[in-house]
């Protein structure tokens, strides 16, 4: 397995202290670099675990922080934060430029060559970076077919692929499709990945508090879904050195 190093980034961003984890790859070169969004509930193990899992692929990775270094366990204190959130572009952009702030002013990573991924929320955050021009080489999201403000899809610079349950009740069938049509209409190269069976936040680990109705843990999806994230960077953002084998633990 590869050596990587990690450290925590504070930074600021939405009126707080934002709390990150940075991962480095194994030597002392410029290498691409991806920035990770989490779920709603914010910031955990399971997001600092797979930016690890990057590093040890050959990227730099960041998982950034919405919630000011909190983890929001409480359904409806998430809630409280998220939605308003996730309708105002604006702020998302701006939680998002102050993460992509940090990646691209860290010596180790290439400022011409990041992709954005995100979970929930933080795929929302990478999918308004696009929709602000932001020069991406791949955007990644997991139950984020969130659509944008009309026609600002257009300013997407780089492919787009998306993953979904087909039984999310938070990403439903209309809403998904509503997604496809915005993609389309402004000429974006985009991909849809519907997983079969799948409820919200089924690439999560079971978590030990109260959830949302209509979350659910499905490992094989959950494992197929980080191969097709693993696989758009490969396409789009690819290290010439390193392993290609590494999974979140």
């Amino acid at each position: 397995m590869t050596t990587i190093t990690t450290r925590t980034v504070e930074y600021p961003a939405d009126g707080l202290t934002m709390v990150g984890h940075l991962a480095l790859p194994a030597g002392v070169d410029r290498r691409p670099a991806v920035l990770l969004g989490p779920e709603g509930m914010g910031l955990s193990d399971v997001e600092r675990r797979r930016a690890d899992a990057l590093a040890e692929l050959g990227y730099v990775a960041l998982a950034f922080d919405l919630h000011g270094g909190r983890y929001v366990g409480d359904p409806e204190e998430m809630l409280a934060r998220c939605m308003p959130l996730l309708a105002d572009p604006d702020r998302m952009r701006g939680i998002g430029h102050a993460a992509l702030d940090v990646l691209r002013t860290e010596p180790r990573a290439d400022p011409d060559r990041i992709a954005a991924i995100g979970y929930g929320t933080g795929g929302a955050i990478a999918l308004e970076l696009g929709r602000d021009g932001v020069n991406l080489r791949a955007i990644g999201t997991v139950n984020a077919t969130t659509t944008g403000r009309p026609g600002e899809a257009a300013r997407i610079r780089c492919p787009v692929w998306a993953g979904v349950g087909s039984e999310d009740p938070i990403m439903p069938p209309a809403q998904r499709n509503a997604f496809a049509a915005e993609m389309q209409a402004a000429g974006v190269d985009w991909r849809l990945a519907v997983y079969g069976g799948a409820l919200h936040a089924f690439h999560h680990p079971p978590v030990g508090h109260p959830t949302v109705p209509g979350v659910g843990y499905h490992p094989q999806h959950a494992q197929r879904a980080w191969r097709d994230v693993v696989g758009l960077l490969t396409e789009c953002l690819p290290v010439t050195e390193g392993h290609l084998g590494a999974r979140p633990r």
